[in-house]
């Protein structure tokens, strides 16, 4: 017998709130991803919101659904503009963060190529 097809409905999951205002949505991964090994998720990002600087160790995608803001690797030069439509790719063990542009919410679906969300800050130590 084949597989049935999973539903998941955005807003009978969890929202988590993230220090500076952002909130963010697993959709798929750690608790509803049993066997599926990548995680997806919404982030709502508010006018101002940067992300701290950080890492996983799998390749992490971003799509832009609403909003514009930036992303970039720490320590690179430049920065790509994230603009409804856009999708970045973010290597893995990459330090890298982003930012809201404007005064509109940044809106993102990110995919982890890994069930579970890792991620590490460039200053835990200094947490």
């Amino acid at each position: 017998m084949a597989d049935p097809i999973t539903v998941i409905q955005e807003a009978e999951r969890p929202l988590v709130d993230f220090v500076g205002g952002a909130t963010y949505r697993a959709i798929i991964g750690d608790d509803t991803g049993a066997g599926v090994p990548i995680r997806t998720g919404i982030q709502n990002s508010p006018p101002g919101y940067q992300t701290r600087v950080h890492s996983h160790p799998y390749v992490e995608t971003l799509t832009v659904i609403e909003g514009r803001g930036e992303a970039w690797l720490d320590g690179e030069p430049g920065r790509v503009v994230l603009e409804p439509g856009v999708t970045v790719v973010l290597p893995a063990n990459r330090p890298h963060a982003s930012r809201v542009i404007g005064d509109r919410p940044l809106v993102t679906l990110g995919v982890h190529t890994f069930g579970k969300r890792i991620v590490n800050y460039k200053d835990a130590a200094a947490s």
